[in-house]
Parts: structure tokens; C-alpha cells; sequence
């Protein structure tokens, strides 16, 4: 006999289905409002089915450099979730074996999870704009210095070093400087918790086993330590990739002149008053889902190719 449901299944089946529309309902709407015809606006009521704006974004539709834009995330991206791996897949093996300070490291490491996103950002801008003086200061130095020429290899060396620096330089601020470093500062913690979980719940006598048979380290982590943790270093590679995908606030001070996509979009809000933006947001999300798909399918596939030869 089946149990009747009580009210405080129903109760939380109706707050659970409300969470689902909150979450999910603006990107569906979005979804649909992007599939308009040229008469549709940023609300309802709904005019289409078109792939009006579409057409529109593929244009350009009066939109600043969209495509340069979503380069300069996609490979930000990438270099973040590489770099995330594998430091955090580093990090997870060196706190395994324990050292002096580790507890005071790990709690420098996820305390810029409790900051505040925007003054990560000026924090981190700051810092680059005081090493843009000492720059600059410097190659004012070394030009005054030797600039002048005629007192040797290593003087005239130094002077035209100081002039290049005078004449040439504008900043350490960029895509792969200052804007890496801040969106370094929200996905690292994030993979070191998760390398933490993970190793925590690992069976060491796989690696002794392995040792036992005459592995070397490099070979134990290779062969066996790798394979097992496969899983989690996919999914950090992806956290990282999304997270650096959709960042804004942490980016918003400290990318330099090189916008991603993200600020790109936020500028838009602004200017933009046709549905060709729900266009551009619909279309970087499936981005998003086509390149989580992709890993998840190469994950499957590697897998299956592991279980071939091991059969």
C-alpha cells in the first residue's frame, strides 16, 4: 500500500517547483524573446518565430567588436582552467603529504572567497597601477642615468632600456596579467576545495600497490593516481572555464582596455533596445553547454577506450 503524500511533501514540492521557475525561468524567457520576428521587443508579448534577430547579430546590428570580445574570454577561459587544474591538482598532492604552514596556506588560499568580488578587483587594479609608477620610474632613472650614451657596453645598455621604457611603455594591466590574476583569485579556491574532497576520500593503497611493483612517483601518478581522479580534474577544468566564462565583477577594474564578454554584454544593457542582445545570450550559452558536451563526450570516450584495452 502506497502512503498518502503529507502537506509537508506538498509544501516543499511547491517551494522546490518555484526555486526551478526562479532559476530558470529569465534564461527561458530570454530564450524565447531571442526567436522573434522584427517587430519584437525586450518584453512580452512574444512576436515570432524568427530567426530574425539572429541574422541581425551575425551582421553586426550596430553592436561594438562582439567577436573580439568573446575571443578574448574564450581564451582567458581556457588559460583559467588550465592553470586552475593544475595547480589545484597540485596543491592536492602536496597538502596529501603535509608541511609546515599548510593550515595557514589553505586559509590564505579560500579567503578571497569571503571578499567582496568588486574590491578583489580595485585591489588588484590598484596594485598594478603602483607597479605601472615603479615601472615608469625606473625607466625615467636608468634614462637619466644613461641615457646619454658613451660610458660602456652594460651603461649604453641600461640607457636604451630606460628610453624604450620611457617611449614604449603604457601599462602591466591586461587580459593575461591583472585580468588573470583576479580571476585566478575566484577559481583557485574553488579547485583546491574540490582536489581536497577528492583526496580525501582516496585510497593510498592503490599508489602502494603500484610502488610495490617497482613504479616510479612520476609513474604512480601517471598510471594510477590520474586515472582515479580523472572525474574531479574534469570538472575543475570545467568550474574553471564557466567561472571565468561568465565573470564580471572581478573583472571589471583590472582587464585593462581588453573587454571580455561578460563587461561587453553589461555595457549593452545599457544601449542596446532590440532583442539582438537576448540573441547574443542565447547564443554564449550555448557555447557554454557545447563545450561542457564536448569534454563530458571525450570523458566518455577516453573511458571506454581504458576499458578496451583493459578487457
Amino acid at each position: 500500500m502506497r502512503e498518502a503524500r503529507g502537506a509537508a511533501f506538498w509544501t516543499t514540492g511547491a517551494l522546490f517547483a518555484a526555486y526551478v521557475v526562479f532559476l530558470y525561468g529569465p534564461t527561458l524567457t530570454i530564450l524565447a524573446l531571442s526567436f522573434q520576428g522584427p517587430q519584437g521587443g525586450l518584453t512580452l508579448p512574444f512576436d515570432g518565430p524568427s530567426l530574425h534577430w539572429y541574422r541581425a547579430l551575425w551582421r553586426g546590428a550596430g553592436l561594438p567588436d562582439v567577436g573580439g570580445a568573446i575571443w578574448n574570454s574564450a581564451r582567458l577561459a581556457a588559460v583559467v582552467s588550465v592553470l586552475t587544474t593544475t595547480i589545484s591538482v597540485m596543491a592536492g598532492l602536496a597538502f596529501r603529504r603535509g608541511f609546515r604552514g599548510a593550515g595557514a596556506l589553505f586559509y590564505v588560499a579560500v579567503a578571497s572567497l569571503i571578499l567582496p568580488s568588486i574590491v578583489v578587483s580595485l585591489g588588484v587594479a590598484l596594485e598594478f597601477n603602483l607597479a605601472n609608477k615603479a615601472v615608469s620610474a625606473v625607466g625615467d632613472a636608468l634614462a637619466g642615468r644613461f641615457g646619454e650614451g658613451g660610458g660602456g657596453p652594460l651603461a649604453d645598455a641600461l640607457g636604451a632600456a630606460g628610453n624604450w621604457i620611457g617611449d614604449n611603455f603604457q601599462t602591466l594591466m591586461g587580459l593575461f596579467t591583472s585580468g588573470l590574476g583576479a580571476q585566478l583569485t575566484w577559481t583557485l579556491p574553488f579547485g583546491v576545495l574540490i582536489t581536497f574532497a577528492v583526496f580525501n576520500r582516496f585510497d593510498p593503497s592503490y599508489e602502494e600497490a603500484a610502488r610495490d611493483l617497482g613504479a616510479t612517483p612520476w609513474q604512480t601518478f601517471r598510471h594510477v593516481t590520474l586515472p582515479l581522479i580523472a572525474p574531479a580534474v574534469l570538472g575543475i577544468a570545467l568550474l574553471g572555464f564557466t567561472l571565468s566564462w561568465d565573470e564580471i565583477a572581478r573583472s571589471s577594474q583590472a582587464v585593462g582596455s581588453a573587454n571580455t564578454l561578460p563587461l561587453t554584454l553589461e555595457g549593452l544593457t545599457t544601449t542596446v533596445t532590440t532583442p539582438v542582445i537576448y540573441a547574443l545570450g542565447t547564443a554564449t550559452t550555448a557555447v557554454s553547454l557545447l563545450v561542457i558536451g564536448l569534454a563530458l563526450a571525450a570523458f566518455a570516450l577516453g573511458r571506454r577506450r581504458a576499458g578496451g584495452r583493459a578487457s
